[in-house]
């Protein structure tokens, strides 16, 4: 069991610290198109290195069963993913790093009504004061108490809410379709549906124009294992040896480390109030599982 709560943990942390390197790498003077295309470009290369390896192996072969999702929408449903980093990575270049990953943290309560929306799916009340919770902390967590609106940039706040309606779009497609892929194959599907994606939006000249040559190659290989390779992976070992429900609370450790990373890393102000936010939205991660806290069934697998 411990085992498999380190392995998510950590594969949330690696979410977390992703949108300072982004930072890091805009601040080398790197573009939107350099970063993203960069990040889905190794980050595919990498998972179809590793499961071409794995496909070798007695083990892998053994447990291999026909797939029934065809490939072609494996591929279609990994756009979402592109169109994630897209957006975010925009909203990381007009507003603070801490702002950024609290904006993305919206999923939680869209992909409760997506759900709704789409499978009728109805939420419970604990859920419902979840939604609450998120919307009061991203109030608090964003620093809009302390600022005026018009100090804030509109563009970043909308490109941080389309990326969190990508991620929840993301999550429900990932949970749903392709299941009967090997971790390793169907996360190198949907990354090189994002690669090619963002490759038509943004055409790859970095791959020709020498900026390889200089510090793209050292953030693209950074963003890209942070991004595209631990997490899914450590999330697919972790996961069934824990349950989804602590799985979904340990996954909350993504935002306090963006913001530590945010403060401490790339020098952003973060109050004490900003700082209460968080701790309201991570309570509102909580609050849909402590049902399954209380009964024990959260430690299945």
């Amino acid at each position: 069991m411990l085992k498999g709560i380190l392995l998510v943990f950590f594969g949330a942390c690696s979410f977390g610290i992703l949108s300072t390197f982004v930072k890091l790498a805009y601040h080398e003077g790197y573009t939107l198109g350099d970063v993203t295309g960069a990040q889905a470009f190794f980050g595919a290369v990498i998972l179809w290195v590793l499961f071409f390896f794995q496909s070798r192996t007695a083990g892998y072969k053994a447990k291999a069963v026909p797939a029934k999702t065809p490939w072609w929408k494996m591929i279609i449903a990994g756009t979402c993913t592109g169109l994630v980093s897209i957006f975010y990575y925009q909203c990381v270049k007009l507003v603070p790093n801490s702002v950024a990953i609290i904006l993305l943290m919206q999923f939680i309560w869209m992909s409760i009504l997506m759900e709704y929306l789409i499978f009728k799916k109805k939420p419970t009340g604990l859920q419902f004061l979840a939604i609450l919770l998120v919307l009061g902390g991203t109030v608090l967590a964003s620093g809009m108490v302390e600022t005026s609106i018009g100090s804030m940039d509109l563009k970043g706040i909308g490109f941080g809410l389309l990326a969190a309606l990508c991620y929840a779009g993301f999550l429900i497609l990932s949970g749903r379709i392709g299941n009967e892929y090997a971790p390793l194959k169907k996360s190198a599907l949907m990354i090189t549906g994002a690669c090619i994606l963002i490759f038509i939006i943004f055409p790859p000249t970095f791959l020709f124009n020498g900026a390889l040559g200089g510090s793209l190659l050292k953030w693209g290989l950074i963003i890209s294992v942070f991004g595209t390779v631990i997490p899914p992976l450590f999330y697919a070992e972790g996961v069934p040896r824990i349950g989804t429900a602590i799985s979904s609370i340990l996954s909350a450790a993504e935002l306090p480390v963006a913001v530590m990373m945010a403060g401490f890393v790339l020098q952003e102000q973060v109050s004490f109030l900003r700082w209460v936010g968080v701790v309201v939205i991570l309570s509102a991660m909580v609050l849909p599982n402590l049902k399954y806290l209380k009964k024990g069934r959260g430690l299945e697998g």
